[in-house]
């Protein structure tokens, strides 16, 4: 019997060696630490996962090491998509050979499509997938996929859900409605997480939240007290999460600010593929040191040595006082103050 595909599936990172390879030792320790703290699921091949700065071949590899490190106690997520129906039904039928429960194909990116050039696109390779299709809305990087050609392409068998990553909760209602009283088995999952707990108790079946490669504990704590009908106590976890989120998300081009959260979690994810200035390395430095001061707040690290300015809920002004206190710390190491 498939694994169902619902909970928290985590969009992680792949950690690079000095030379910016794939560093499968450290990647096969990541996932093996996601699945520990409780996630429901990986999600190889993500916008967190950096998928297009990667090589069809690492992609590949990317999926082959996770699977295999997951080896069947986790179901995986696999992010298919390529340039082409071709190449991404190639990866679709390498992926069900590694042993994944389902891909995740982005709507076409780049060329701005319409609804019929989306549905054809969709619909050439749900006919000829041998594994099943998770549909994937990010308007802001895609095509966008609206609701009438959503509920046309659930009528194909192989297409199984969608994971959505506008955050529009109208828009997920809107889904919700039109599709599942004809295939009640349909998944939904949102990709914005700090609608979390709205999106579940609107009937969404998960979430594939970035924040997840970060604290899994918590993420998963959010998913488990949603399902347990303690919303009060749920409510609060995520506007405290909400902090962690934007730090992470408006700090620093993304998704520089997670690769941040997770070295401090224990992690070396090396340099970006993407080149840094100096000054972007400087903006680094302190933003390590907000999240550093987040994470004290919830037990998982300890607190930097110099202590944590006061945070004010603002992203940018937190990230500049905690860039003044590290040069002054840096002064006062020095003898100059």
């Amino acid at each position: 019997m498939a694994a169902k595909i619902e909970g928290i599936f985590t969009p992680h990172m792949v950690p690079l060696d000095g030379q910016g390879n794939i560093c499968e030792t450290e990647l096969r320790r990541y996932v093996e630490w996601l699945i520990t703290k409780g996630v429901h699921g990986l999600y190889p091949n993500g916008s967190t996962g950096e998928f297009i700065r990667f090589s069809p071949d690492e992609r590949r590899r990317i999926v082959r090491i996770v699977c295999d490190q997951a080896a069947g106690r986790v179901p995986v997520l696999a992010g298919a998509a390529e340039s082409t129906t071709r190449e991404t039904i190639d990866a679709c039928q390498t992926y069900a050979e590694y042993g994944a429960r389902a891909v995740a194909i982005v709507s076409p990116f780049y060329y701005r499509l319409g609804a019929e050039s989306v549905y054809a696109y969709f619909r050439e390779i749900a006919l000829n997938s041998p594994i099943d299709v998770t549909l994937y809305n990010i308007p802001m990087f895609a095509s966008p996929i609206d609701v009438p050609t959503i509920q046309r392409l659930a009528e194909l068998e192989r297409i199984v859900g969608i994971k959505d990553s506008s955050g529009d909760l109208p828009f997920m209602m809107r889904m919700i409605r039109s599709v599942r009283s004809a295939r009640p088995d349909f998944v939904f999952l949102t990709g914005w997480d700090v609608v979390l707990v709205p999106m579940l108790l609107l009937g969404c079946n998960g979430g594939t939240n970035a924040i997840s490669g970060v604290t899994p504990e918590l993420t998963r704590r959010l998913y488990d007290l949603v399902r347990a009908g303690n919303i009060a106590e749920a409510v609060t976890l995520q506007y405290r999460l909400l902090e962690l989120f934007d730090t992470m998300l408006y700090s620093a081009d993304f998704p520089e600010g997670f690769r941040a959260g997770v070295e401090l979690r224990g992690f070396a994810m090396g340099q970006s593929r993407q080149p840094m200035s100096e000054n972007q390395r400087i903006d680094r430095a302190g933003l390590q040191r907000v999240l550093q001061c987040i994470l004290a707040d919830f037990g998982f690290v300890e607190a930097p040595a110099e202590g944590c300015p006061p945070r004010t809920g603002s992203v940018e002004r937190d990230r500049v006082a905690q860039i003044t206190a590290n040069v002054v710390h840096e002064l006062r190491q020095r003898g100059v103050l």
